[in-house]
């Protein structure tokens, strides 16, 4: 089972679904993406947008190497 640790979650490469674009948060809130896994959406917020685009393509890096 691999597994990818990201802002205090460990998620379940295998349970992914999909991950959506990076787009701007509500109420200016910073940057997001979501991550939808078998059973559940996980929303990411990051302060910076580049931090946001690096998590999501590392993220996406992991699930394809999985």
């Amino acid at each position: 089972m691999k597994t990818y640790e990201l802002k205090g979650y460990t998620l379940v490469l295998q349970h992914v679904v999909f991950v959506t674009a990076v787009f701007e948060a509500d109420a200016s809130q910073g940057t997001q993406f979501n991550l939808r896994l078998t059973s559940d959406i996980i929303k990411f917020k990051f302060a910076a947008r580049t931090d946001a685009v690096l998590a999501r393509e590392l993220l996406i890096k992991a699930i394809k190497e999985a």
